[in-house]
């Protein structure tokens, strides 16, 4: 059985600029084909504009809210929205400014790596 603690796992950035704890993937278990993390954005801030060409992400949102954008779609997010991006679509979600950091869950699959962060 593999159990990770969240607050146990170390934050670090994201090549996008967004602040993640691993729960599982590569670095922590034997993952294969996913990853799960804890992401956050203070507010008013935002992740740099990028894709994936591999991964399909989840975000599932937990705390705050803010705005997703992916291929020049807008939306607001808040807790309990989950959002699709698929592999090679851009996307970047921003932190509403205020006093609540947006919380969230990501699951990549494959697993998140640096690698695959593509920029324009």
């Amino acid at each position: 059985m593999v159990l990770r603690t969240l607050a146990q796992q170390p934050p670090f950035t994201t090549k996008d600029g967004s602040t993640i704890r691993s729960i599982l993937d590569t670095a922590n278990a034997p993952v294969q084909n996913q990853s799960l993390a804890e992401a956050t954005l203070p507010p008013g801030t935002a992740t740099q504009r990028h894709y994936h060409q591999r991964s399909e992400e989840f975000y599932f949102i937990l705390e705050g809210t803010g705005t997703m954008e992916i291929d020049g779609e807008t939306r607001p997010v808040s807790p309990g929205d989950a959002i699709l991006i698929p592999p090679g679509t851009w996307h970047q979600l921003t932190a509403d400014p205020g006093a609540t950091t947006l919380r969230l869950l990501c699951c990549c699959a494959p697993p998140y790596s640096h690698d695959d962060t593509y920029f324009s």
